[in-house]
């Protein structure tokens, strides 16, 4: 470990506030992967549906805050933001998908090529460049996705094709985030204030075209009490993990969100194979380690590159 990641993890660990956020990501973070694969395993509740009402339930969050003054919003034009709430509802509903129908780990694999994509996307659309370095940790990240999803027991080519949608919408979406915020002049809890409303439109037409609305698997049909409250519960956490998402990147660092994610990949992973008996091989095992070797010489080369280029502007005359 680098001087400067360890000198970053103290000042963390030193901050109650900070660690205070960071339990509560955590725990959400880790919360909404396993209920919302409960609530598809043991329920069946439908997929566009369940992400319908976490996107209200995020818009109704995010209205109290406005009230209690934790952020003011700002006007946007919808059609600045249009195709960024159309992204916002690909990345969930794919990504759900893809919890839905592959296996945790499989699922928590696939969602780690977003990094690689998003850097090919930037690359080649808004000329951004790349260390070296930096390119090369992406050959054990994506050589690490396709052993674990090669050997994984359970292979399933929908949840593939779901997958593969998912990582690249989600690197669309975060990169246009990225792109607006800095264009608009609006930070993360603005910008979403408008996308979730908007979002929760456009599902709110679609739903009714791929799931049914009444009967079995409806969204008014006989759900038992318990489901009903862990569909509730899911929207809940789903805003948490999106609250605490904006407020740990705007008290720390999108570096040091990355670096504590690391440490949530591992526990999900984990939690797969013990809540949900998920079969794991030796091959996907070292597909695993492959990954996340990747992902830490990533966080790693691109911390190094921050603290230089701070240095550099500080010895500026």
């Amino acid at each position: 470990m680098s001087s400067a990641m360890a000198t970053r993890l103290s000042d963390l660990f030193g901050n109650s506030r900070i660690i205070s956020g960071l339990l509560v990501n955590l725990l959400s973070s880790i919360c909404i992967v396993f209920i919302n694969k409960w609530i598809y395993v043991h329920y069946g509740f439908p997929n566009m549906t369940l992400t319908l009402i976490h996107f209200l339930v995020t818009w109704l969050g995010l209205f109290m805050c406005q009230k209690m003054d934790i952020f003011s919003p700002k006007s946007l034009r919808p059609s600045k933001i249009i195709l960024l709430a159309l992204s916002f509802c690909g990345f969930v509903v794919f990504t759900n998908l893809s919890l839905q129908c592959n296996t945790i780990g499989t699922y928590q694999l696939a969602k780690v090529m977003t990094t690689p994509v998003i850097i090919v996307i930037q690359t080649m659309y808004y000329r951004k460049t790349f260390s070296t370095k930096i390119k090369l940790t992406l050959v054990p990240i994506t050589l690490g996705v396709i052993l674990n999803s090669y050997y994984d027991v359970k292979f399933n080519l929908l949840g593939m094709i779901f997958a593969t949608l998912g990582v690249f919408v989600t690197s669309l979406y975060q990169v246009w985030v990225g792109a607006k915020q800095h264009e608009l002049q609006v930070n993360s809890m603005q910008l979403l204030y408008y996308q979730a409303p908007m979002s929760s439109a456009f599902l709110l037409v679609l739903v009714p075209f791929f799931e049914p609305l009444t009967g079995d698997g409806g969204i008014f049909g006989p759900w038992s009490f318990q489901a009903l409250v862990m569909v509730l519960l899911s929207g809940v956490i789903a805003f948490l993990v999106n609250l605490s998402i904006y407020w740990i990147i705007g008290n720390t660092s999108p570096v040091t969100y990355n670096m504590f994610g690391h440490f949530k990949f591992c526990i999900t992973l984990l939690g797969g194979y013990v809540l949900f008996q998920d079969p794991l091989s030796l091959n996907q095992g070292l597909g695993i380690l492959c990954t996340l070797s990747g992902i830490l010489a990533y966080t790693h080369f691109k911390l190094a590159e921050q603290e230089e280029g701070k240095s550099r502007l500080t010895q500026r005359p």
